[in-house]
């Protein structure tokens, strides 16, 4: 594993951290980022209270990290880029904070395409007065994480020309199909043992993506173990 390890977004991007980024890691770096804005969005709006600021706020941020050499803030021991977007963007809000400046959007600089509609429903269901901005950000970094696998997972049904076969067992990914598998299998006109293997298949599947998805921000091998470990305790505390 650790051989090919080095080949994963993240440590692409760390790899480059010490000299002038090239393309690749740029465009690791902007992957990274695309994928796992939302986190960090809640983060701001947990602290700015404001929509609109916490909006400038971010995109603000982002632009700023596509086009600074900010990596130097990544430390390569402890190199989870969970970990690295969390702590630049707390230097970030308070170095705003002290210039007290009004923060304006575009000005045609380079930025990534924010949805933040659906990310700021999503955020306005967690119980805000009892959580601290942290903990909202963990929480809405594991949902963008199995957000980004499922719709990998959807993909390869979907190349197979088999989405609704995927739309079907998705609920038996974590136990929560409401139909037995003789229900299923009646609906995917199967029979109820090609149906446990399919659902066995998919499971598998998605552990496996999970593990990979993870890799991806992480810059050891020893780190996947404690970040699904820690994926594992905040999808325990959410029930």
């Amino acid at each position: 594993m650790a051989d090919g390890f080095h080949t994963t977004q993240w440590s692409v991007v760390l790899a480059a951290g010490d000299d002038q980024r090239g393309s690749h890691s740029h465009r690791a770096l902007e992957s990274l980022c695309q994928t796992y804005w939302s986190p960090l969005y809640a983060y701001v709006r947990h602290k700015v209270r404001d929509e609109h600021l916490a909006q400038d706020l971010t995109q603000t941020f982002f632009e700023r990290l596509l086009e600074k050499e900010t990596l130097a803030t990544a430390d390569p021991q402890r190199g989870r880029f969970r970990t690295f977007l969390l702590t630049a963007c707390e230097r970030f809000l308070i170095n705003e904070w002290q210039k007290d400046n009004a923060i304006k959007r575009g000005g045609g600089r380079r930025t990534l395409s924010l949805d933040f509609d659906a990310v700021e429903a999503r955020y306005s269901l967690e119980p805000q007065d009892r959580l601290t901005a942290e903990v909202v950000f963990e929480r809405q970094w594991v949902i963008a994480l199995i957000d980004s696998v499922l719709a990998q997972l959807r993909q390869e049904y979907v190349d197979r020309n088999q989405a609704k076969h995927f739309d079907w067992l998705k609920p038996y990914l974590t136990g929560g199909g409401r139909q037995t598998y003789a229900a299923l299998a009646e609906t995917m006109n199967s029979t109820e043992a090609a149906v446990k293997i399919a659902v066995h298949r998919l499971r598998t599947r998605y552990r496996d993506q999970i593990r990979s998805e993870i890799a991806q921000t992480v810059a050891s091998p020893d780190d996947v173990e404690d970040e699904i470990r820690r994926l594992f305790e905040v999808l325990a505390e959410k029930r």
